[in-house]
């Protein structure tokens, strides 16, 4: 019993860091239809970016999160200006190689400037764990669920009531409609991947504080994409949704099936759980089916 309310807690809460990142990639693709692949190294770099703030800067905790924000927003404002924005009415598939190979240049990017294949996250979480029944659980991970409910909070808030907020929810229902009424799209192009990447930055802070920075950061990107696949790509409750069931099944697969089977079955869960969905549900559970006339 105690070993299930631990695997418990810790799923459901790294389930929802993983709902953070596929939040990133849902703001992408509802306002410009672009698979974003380049997710997971997004997360790698904003991680090593923030060691490099924290640990090789010596900067204090609140001024090097300041920079890693502003990083990711640049970030985010330089691959839609430079990369993507030229692509506009090119075929879907230019769109999705160009993220593929935005991908491997980041990750190329960040062996050529931190060569280090893993280091120790700065503690920046108090290190006493908590009891929870049971249950022992590090600060790393309540501090994970907290911000990410904060976080999705703050962006519920911003899509209902802010301008600019319900002009992106109005260009992910009707770009032209948005286009006639003034408001340049391209502009809302610009705002979701900034927002993608902080987000991701966010979401890389918090795995890596679980974990620690290593090259399997990258391979969140896909737990995330599994995140997506399940709860919808274009429902931002779907994906706060499967979080945390991804991240539940993941970790009470890896708890209790690697003694019966092998140790990476942990790593294999989310993917399919990915092909389950494509034969049994294809839109995801709160995914809208389009049906298209030919």
């Amino acid at each position: 019993m105690a070993e299930l309310l631990q695997y418990v807690i810790t799923g459901v809460t790294v389930g929802m860091v993983y709902s953070l990142i596929a939040l990133g990639f849902v703001l992408v693709w509802k306002s410009s239809g672009v698979a974003n692949l380049a997710l997971g190294q997004l997360v790698l770099i904003s991680s090593w970016f923030t060691y490099s703030m924290l640990v090789q800067a010596s900067l204090p905790i609140w001024l090097g999160f300041v920079f890693v924000i502003l990083f990711a927003l640049v970030l985010g404002w330089v691959i839609e200006r430079f990369i993507l924005r030229p692509l506009i009415a090119q075929p879907i598939l230019s769109l999705i190689t160009v993220t593929l190979g935005l991908a491997f240049f980041i990750e190329g990017a960040v062996s050529f400037v931190w060569p280090k294949s893993v280091a120790k996250f700065p503690d920046i979480f108090p290190q006493e764990t908590i009891h929870i029944g049971t249950a022992v659980v590090s600060h790393e991970y309540l501090w994970a669920a907290g911000i990410s409910l904060l976080l999705f909070g703050l962006l519920s808030l911003y899509f209902r009531y802010n301008k600019m907020g319900i002009a992106m929810r109005a260009t992910a229902d009707d770009q032209m409609a948005v286009q006639a009424c003034g408001i340049p799209v391209t502009r809302i192009f610009s705002r979701s991947w900034m927002f993608a990447c902080v987000l991701a930055a966010v979401g890389g802070v918090l795995m890596s504080s679980i974990g620690g920075i290593h090259i399997g950061l990258a391979e969140t990107g896909l737990r995330a994409f599994s995140v997506v696949i399940l709860g919808g790509l274009d429902s931002f409750l779907g994906v706060i949704i499967a979080g945390p069931i991804i991240g539940l099944a993941e970790n009470l697969g890896g708890g209790y099936l690697t003694p019966l089977t092998w140790p990476g079955v942990k790593e294999v869960i989310p993917f399919v759980i990915i092909i389950i969905v494509m034969f049994v549900k294809p839109y995801g559970l709160f995914g809208e089916e389009r049906i298209e006339r030919i």
